[in-house]
This record gives C-alpha cells, sequence and structure tokens, in this order.
C-alpha cells in the first residue's frame, strides 16, 4: 500500500495539519485504524502534538465525520436547482449529489455513519450532522405548504427518504447496484417511487 506522503507542518497551524493528514490517510488506507500516534509522524509533528487538540483518537474521528458532514451539506445545497417546477425536478439532483458525495468518499462517508465505540448517536445529535437532515426537512416541509406533498408527519417522511437514498448510497459504494438485477437506473427508478408516495397528485393541464 502507497503510503501517505508527509505534510509539511507550518507552525500556528497544528489542528489543520493534523485533521488534514488524517483525512488524506482515510482517503487513501480506505480505513481509519489509524493511530494519533502515526497521524503526527505522517504530518512530521511530535507524537504529543495532537494531544494538544484532541484527547483521543476518537475525538478526531468524530472531527473528520463533522466534517464530512459539512461537506455533504454542501453538496446538496449546491445541487438544489433554483427553481424547480416539481418534487421530482428539486428531490432528483440532491439524491444525486448524496449519492455521488458517497462514492466519491467512501471511508469519509462510512465513518460519519459508523456505530464504532457508540458514538454514533452523539454524533447524529451534533447540529453539523442534523444540518444535512435539515436540507431534506426544508424542501419537504415547502412542498406540504405548498400543497404538492402529502400532510403526514415531515419528519417520518424525511426519514424515509433518508433511509432509502441511504442505502442506494452504501449499495452503490460496495458496487452493488448491477444492471442485471437493479436495472440501468435504479436511483433514478427509486427516486420515482419516493416521490410517488410523497407527492400529491397533481390535475392534468394538457
Amino acid at each position: 500500500m502507497q503510503a501517505t506522503p508527509h505534510r509539511p507542518y507550518h507552525h500556528g497551524d497544528l489542528r489543520r495539519a493534523i485533521i488534514e493528514t488524517a483525512l488524506d490517510m482515510l482517503r487513501t488506507e480506505k480505513d481509519w485504524q489509524f493511530t494519533l500516534r502515526e497521524v503526527a509522524r505522517r504530518a512530521g509533528v511530535s507524537h504529543a502534538a495532537p494531544y494538544k487538540h484532541f484527547p483521543d483518537r476518537t475525538a478526531l474521528l468524530v472531527e473528520l465525520a463533522m466534517i464530512g458532514f459539512d461537506r455533504l451539506r454542501e453538496a446538496l445545497v449546491k445541487a438544489k436547482p433554483a427553481a424547480p417546477r416539481s418534487l421530482l425536478e428539486e428531490i432528483t439532483p440532491i439524491s444525486l449529489a448524496y449519492v455521488a458525495f458517497g462514492t466519491d468518499n467512501p471511508a469519509l462517508y462510512r465513518l460519519m455513519f459508523s456505530a464504532e465505540e457508540g458514538r454514533a448517536v452523539g454524533m447524529h445529535l451534533d447540529q453539523r450532522a442534523l444540518a444535512v437532515f435539515d436540507v431534506v426537512l426544508d424542501m419537504l416541509g415547502r412542498g406540504q405548504a405548498a400543497g404538492t406533498i402529502r400532510k403526514r408527519p415531515v419528519r417520518g417522511q424525511a426519514t424515509a427518504a433518508w433511509a432509502l437514498i441511504h442505502g442506494i448510497t452504501l449499495l452503490a459504494i460496495d458496487g452493488l447496484l448491477v444492471p442485471e438485477k437493479v436495472g440501468s437506473a435504479p436511483l433514478e427508478a427509486a427516486i420515482a417511487t419516493l416521490v410517488d408516495g410523497l407527492a400529491i397528485p397533481q390535475p392534468n393541464t394538457n
């Protein structure tokens, strides 16, 4: 396995150096079994240096996961269309952006949703993680207010949407969306099915 290159460390930027090195290791090694000692070595700092900002390895991993949630939210917000004419037109690019983030960052995505060391629940109640869910809540809430989405508990609807897209993302990461089994456009088909369950049928104006 190719080693992650050492990063030059600039005085006064220790925290960022530790985080960026750990993110590089996560991406190249495709897991997070590294130690703080190894992160320090590859960052070119003393073995004790990471402890100035992270009391233990778990604290560093949580911060990496939070960065993942920040980046995922940014990707979803960027993907939102300016003036969607339907729920399908709004939810499709957001869903595609979600899956793309996961497949482009498989180790980081798995870390974000890992239950390792019992930290998952606390992480997912952090505002940085909740901000991703808020993108979905906002979209569905606006749809209910506009009369285009069924009046059901919005958090339940958002959970159904998240569960579907999260599951497809993991299948995509594992290379299990094989056309012979799921067809040539499984994500688009799944989104259309989801929208059928969320949207209020609109009268045909033709």
